[in-house]
């Protein structure tokens, strides 16, 4: 799998160090993937490695790992419960990467999928300068929840977590990511989800299976309509302001105003075409 990941078209590849991993192999995986992602073949690559839980044996050994490796990644922490989980992950990272001498300190994604996360996902969302995104994990969320099957193919019984996640992020300046949709295959449960996803607004979706990246990339970047679009209301609304002071200028038969220039600028934003 290290070997085949490189070339799949992700936006960033996300190395399992927790759930895919037996408690047996831990040390064995842990020094493996560090081998694999200080190679040649992964040094393009945007990566980030689940590391263990906090209050597991292995977190710690999984960050000081990391910090050593002289290349960018960032750290997807798992089972994040409240700001203290990321504190923790915070302090360990400044003194391995002071050990290390690291210069860019490592960024790092929180993965909220029980209850106790998604109860306390606001706190979370601004306990540390080191976050960049929430994602939110189905299988444990429904473990957690206690719900009898785990597949999460009731999309509206997932619907407040969703909010609650979207909610922080957003007020937070985070990205929002959704966990990925438990089945394997391309079909209508799988297209269901993520069209729920994007319309909910989040900013992407793991893929559990390297089948489903077509459809994901598809879903989430935006059309070129949708770019020529954004592009003419970020130009209309810069006019308006420029010649009338205005904050509000009609384009095509709508009115816009600055909550339009925001959605704009995320749409180019999705593309890489601020400029």
């Amino acid at each position: 799998m290290l070997a085949k990941a490189p070339g799949l078209p992700a936006d960033e590849l996300v190395v399992d160090l927790e759930d895919a991993v037996a408690a047996s192999m831990k040390d064995t995986a842990r020094a493996s993937v560090v081998e694999a992602l200080a190679s040649e073949q992964w040094a393009d690559v945007a990566v980030s490695v689940r590391v263990n839980a906090p209050r597991s044996p292995w977190c710690h050994l999984d960050v000081i790992a990391l910090a050593a490796l002289a290349r960018p990644i960032a750290l997807v922490v798992p089972k994040v419960e409240s700001a203290g989980d990321l504190a923790f992950v915070e302090r360990l990272l400044d003194g391995a990467e002071a050990a290390a001498g690291r210069a860019r300190p490592l960024r790092v994604q929180a993965l909220i999928e029980t209850a106790a996360g998604i109860a306390r996902v606001q706190e979370i969302a601004g306990a540390s300068t080191r976050l960049d995104a929430l994602i939110l994990g189905y299988a444990d969320l429904a473990v957690s929840l206690g719900r009898t099957t785990v597949g999460g193919a009731d999309l509206d019984g997932w619907h407040p977590a969703q909010e609650l996640l979207l909610l922080a992020a957003r007020a937070h300046g985070l990205q929002a990511i959704d966990g990925p949709h438990l089945g394997v295959e391309v079909d209508s449960a799988f297209g269901a989800a993520v069209a729920r996803a994007r319309d909910l607004g989040f900013d992407g979706k793991w893929a559990i299976h390297p089948a489903q990246l077509p459809a994901l990339n598809e879903a989430f970047t935006p059309t070129e309509a949708e770019v020529v679009h954004a592009r003419a209301v970020i130009a209309a609304l810069a006019r308006a302001e420029s010649e009338d002071g205005a904050g509000a200028v009609a384009l095509d038969g709508q009115m816009l105003d600055e909550a339009h220039r925001a959605a704009a600028l995320r749409t180019l934003a999705r593309v890489g075409r601020l400029a």
